[in-house]
Formats: structure tokens, C-alpha cells, sequence
């Protein structure tokens, strides 16, 4: 299978614990010959974590698309009518943006550039990674999943004992979700189980 010459806009939001996961399939998309367009929230861009450093990690992200972070509003307003991506994936896709989304708000870089997607009539792809994906968000992701072009790559309870209701992606499914999106279709099944 090949990406060459898709336009991917790769969207990733502060679920910090999980940043340096997407390094991996960013990678990969890469290889496959697509060209990235890598887009970080606020967050992202100005704070480091336990998890990770910031600058270490913008870096890595430079490495592999070889391109710089879009951070801002003004920056994402590139991926209009006459320059639109073929696919957005948001990877991780935080509970907030989540609720952005499904509320309208494009108030940073990566709600931005997915509203211009979703105008331009192309799909988006969502890796959600949420602590609340049973609580407050539950309503949100259930409007994303009944929207046009919005799709998700599989996901489930990620600790259900201590953590009833967090639900994260399984990013190895990434790349076949995002063939499945390109088609127009849910990969299924969307609700998984994982093997924790």
C-alpha cells in the first residue's frame, strides 16, 4: 500500500502521557510516502510534561515530516478551498478537543485545520484518548460518530478498574483506519476490547 502524493494534516492534542506514541505512526505514514502536515495544539507547542520534552519532541516531529509544527489559527487557515488536505487525523484526539469539535469551537490550530477539512468535504480521522469518553464526553463522541466524514480508529476501555470511564485508540490500527477513511467508511469494529 501507498500514500504517495495523499496531503495528510496530522493533528496532536495535549494528552501528554501519549505524545511520544504517535512518533511511531508518524513514521509510518511517512514511509508509505505521504506527505504530513504535522499541526499541535497550544499545549503541545509551549508546555513539556514528565512525559516528554517539548523542544525534543517538536524536533523529532521535524525529523520525520520535514516540516514545522503549525501552532496557530492563522497558520491552519492554509488548508482552505484552494489548499485542502486529503485526510486530518488528530492523533491523540483529547476529551477537549473532542468537545470542540462537536460544539463548533475552532479556537486553536488543530480544531481550525479540521473545520477547514470538514468544509472542503474530506474525512478526518480520530485517535481518541479521553478520561472521560463514558462521563461528560460520552454525548460529544456519539454526535462525532454520527457526523459525515468523521471517523475513529478503534477504541476502548483502557483500564476499566481504576479508570471506569477513560477509552483510548489502538494506534496500530491507525493506518488501516486511515485507509478505510480515505474510502469513506468506519473501520469496524469501532469498539474494541483491549488486551491490557
Amino acid at each position: 500500500m501507498t500514500l504517495k502524493g495523499k496531503k495528510i494534516g496530522f493533528g496532536i492534542t495535549g494528552s501528554f502521557c501519549t505524545v511520544m506514541e504517535i512518533l511511531e505512526p508518524l513514521k509510518t505514514l511517512k514511509e508509505l510516502g505521504a506527505d504530513i502536515y504535522p499541526i499541535v495544539s497550544e499545549n503541545v507547542f509551549k508546555h513539556s510534561s514528565r512525559f516528554h520534552d517539548k523542544d525534543s519532541f517538536l524536533g523529532k516531529i521535524y525529523e520525520i515530516t520535514d516540516k514545522n509544527a503549525i501552532s496557530t489559527i492563522a497558520e491552519a487557515e492554509f488548508f482552505g478551498p484552494d489548499n485542502p488536505l486529503d485526510i486530518m487525523i488528530i492523533a491523540p484526539a483529547t476529551g477537549s478537543t473532542i468537545a470542540k469539535l462537536a460544539n463548533g469551537i475552532s479556537d486553536g490550530a488543530v480544531p481550525m485545520a479540521t473545520k477547514a477539512t470538514l468544509r472542503n468535504n474530506k474525512p478526518v480521522l480520530l485517535a481518541l484518548f479521553s478520561n472521560d469518553a463514558l462521563g461528560a464526553n460520552g454525548v460529544n463522541i456519539a454526535k462525532l460518530y454520527n457526523t459525515k466524514n468523521i471517523f475513529f480508529v478503534p477504541f476502548g476501555q483502557d483500564n476499566p478498574t481504576k479508570k471506569p470511564t477513560s477509552m483510548t485508540a489502538d494506534l496500530s490500527l491507525l493506518e488501516k483506519s486511515l485507509i478505510c477513511a480515505l474510502e469513506g467508511k468506519q473501520i469496524q469494529p469501532a469498539i474494541i476490547t483491549h488486551n491490557k
